[in-house]
């Protein structure tokens, strides 16, 4: 743990600004989610900006290609946020938190299986990709996750609790361990992320059936 900590120290020391910029971005974005707040999708185009270029240049090949999909992403749910209640017949333009049924989760779980056991299979044979099974699950899953956060799904919050976890070890084995570091926070916030909204949605639940 202590050599682990002085290398956070030491890459904090040597992060370029970029890295800075990124992690500052990627915070606030998550902050303002968990709030509901429209201007996370701003921060989060501009995170997702930087960290295509960063993960690029550390040969994570498939998170260098999310973040070009989180940045269009970024785009979509910001007009969700703001324009989906009215598109699902709601009595606002303003989204609502909804529930996964099973047969989302179903169908979520084996979508990114099957993802996950196909590109990691071509990243091993034809690219110099680190990690490709364990970078493919995190970036498939990711981008399924991001439409469920777009569409304010509750279960979203799940989702990115497991896949926050599993990046750690990724980013720490590539040297960015600000960026890991970002992620032990990410999983906390995630989970602080998921009572908040379940307590919104039970809270607009009761005055809907009232």
């Amino acid at each position: 743990m202590d050599n682990w900590l002085q290398s956070v120290l030491n890459a904090a020391q040597a992060m370029s600004l970029m890295e800075v910029a990124a992690v500052v971005y990627a915070m606030a974005y998550l902050l303002l989610a968990v709030r509901e707040n429209v201007l996370c999708w701003l921060f989060a185009f501009l995170s997702t900006a930087i960290y295509t270029v960063l993960f690029w240049d550390v040969s994570l090949l498939m998170e260098s290609a999310l973040n070009v999909y989180y940045m269009a992403m970024a785009v979509y749910g910001w007009h969700q946020w703001t324009r989906g209640g009215a598109e699902d017949g709601g009595d606002s333009n303003a989204l609502a938190i909804q529930t996964m049924s099973s047969r989302q989760h179903a169908l979520v779980i084996a979508a990114i299986a099957i993802l996950v056991f196909v590109s990691g299979y071509l990243l091993s044979e034809h690219s110099s990709a680190a990690w490709p099974y364990v970078d493919s699950f995190t970036t498939w899953a990711s981008v399924i996750t991001t439409y469920l956060v777009a569409r304010k799904y509750l279960q979203n919050w799940l989702y990115w609790i497991v896949i926050d976890t599993v990046s750690i070890p990724l980013y720490i084995d590539r040297g960015l361990n600000l960026t890991a570091l970002l992620f032990v926070a990410y999983v906390v916030i995630a989970t602080i992320g998921y009572f908040k909204w379940r307590e919104h949605f039970r809270m607009d639940t009761q005055v809907a059936a009232a």
